[in-house]
């Protein structure tokens, strides 16, 4: 199975980073909307599987859920998807190489937000509660008991899981990056995806499903939710734009030290009149 060594895969983040901060405002709403929901469904299947389940299981429950979890990410990232955890690395990275402006990057990460936000909100609510799939029974008790978990944390503990977290996530984009293969794209996503789930850091786009999940069903409230949303994004914006795709950029990067942000407008007329005469690598898409 091929795959890219970690300078490409530098190469590549750095790429999809400006491609997605150069993305118009109504395909970042479309594919933050779908990426946000992706997520969502494979956290309702997570609580749909293990719910039920009996707990002379354990940790084994815990280890399941945290298998099928992954679906979602892998939908982000193979389907198309603007998923925030992903571009905290990614449009980071871009940025810190000087690939596009501070401006570009805030407005890309505030898009991706709003809009992982509006497709998670629309699964809780219209797949979970009015469908009832989260609204009664074991898979109730599932939904308030893992919501529990996440809005006990202190804005401390919450913060540092956020970067347990996306240090996971980040590293399961890069890894993504690194093949040009569906199979070997799924296993790089699967497993750091499964191990932040198994471990039970905190996700920023999970839990805009999972905390309104439980909202929606008369538990908890939205100001508690506000508390946990700020700490677990900004940690989840360290794990990703320091822990992975600075590291990496610092390391695997370094000849870029000097570029420069070109302005959108000027980029056209910054490429060459005639194509390269070897066959063009393929750039990544996520």
């Amino acid at each position: 199975m091929a795959y890219y060594k970690p300078d490409r895969i530098a190469e590549i983040t750095v790429e999809n980073g400006v491609k997605k901060a150069h993305n118009s405002v109504m395909n970042v709403m479309i594919l933050g909307f779908l990426a946000g929901a992706f997520i969502a469904l494979g956290f309702l299947l997570d609580i749909r599987v293990i719910a039920g389940a009996s707990e002379a299981l354990g940790g084994i429950a815990g280890f399941v859920g945290a298998a099928i979890f992954p679906v979602g990410l892998i939908l982000v990232l193979l389907a198309g998807g603007e998923l925030l955890t992903g571009n905290m690395m990614a449009v980071s990275l871009a940025r810190f190489k000087k690939r596009i402006s501070t401006k570009e990057m805030i407005r890309n990460l505030a898009l991706v937000t709003v809009s992982n936000m509006a497709g998670a909100l629309f699964v809780a609510y219209f797949f979970g509660h009015v469908t009832g799939l989260t609204g009664s029974g074991v898979y109730l008790e599932k939904l308030v008991d893992m919501a529990g978990h996440k809005l006990d944390d202190s804005f401390l503990q919450a913060f540092l899981s956020g970067i347990g977290c996306n240090w996971l996530v980040a590293l399961a984009v890069w890894l993504s990056y690194g093949s040009d293969q569906m199979s070997g794209k799924i296993l790089g996503i699967w497993f750091p995806t499964m191990a932040f789930v198994a471990i039970g850091f905190q996700h920023v786009v999970a839990n805009m499903f999972l905390i309104p999940a439980a909202i929606f069903e008369g538990y908890y409230s939205w100001g508690e939710y506000f508390i946990n949303f700020i700490p677990v994004w900004l940690g989840n914006f360290v794990g990703g734009a320091l822990f992975v795709g600075a590291a990496y950029g610092t390391v695997y990067l370094k000849k870029n030290d000097k570029a420069q942000v070109i302005p959108r407008g000027e980029q056209d007329a910054a490429l060459p009149s005639a194509p390269p005469t070897g066959p063009a690598q393929q750039v990544h898409s996520a």
